[in-house]
């Protein structure tokens, strides 16, 4: 494999590890939020958002 192959690989893998640690950090984030609100439930959180949301 050159050096440019494996160079652009590594890259890739950096990027695809941040957007895991990032949407990991996100998920954590939601669960305290719904956690401390005391509605573990999404769907029922999003429900009337969606349903109520006035047309464009």
């Amino acid at each position: 494999m050159s050096d440019a192959k494996r160079r652009n690989k590594n890259r890739t893998s950096t990027w695809v590890a941040i957007g895991a640690i990032f949407l990991i950090i996100l998920l954590i984030l939601w669960l305290t939020f719904a956690d401390l609100t005391g509605n573990t439930d999404v769907a029922a959180f999003l429900a009337p958002y969606i349903i109520n949301m006035p047309a464009a």
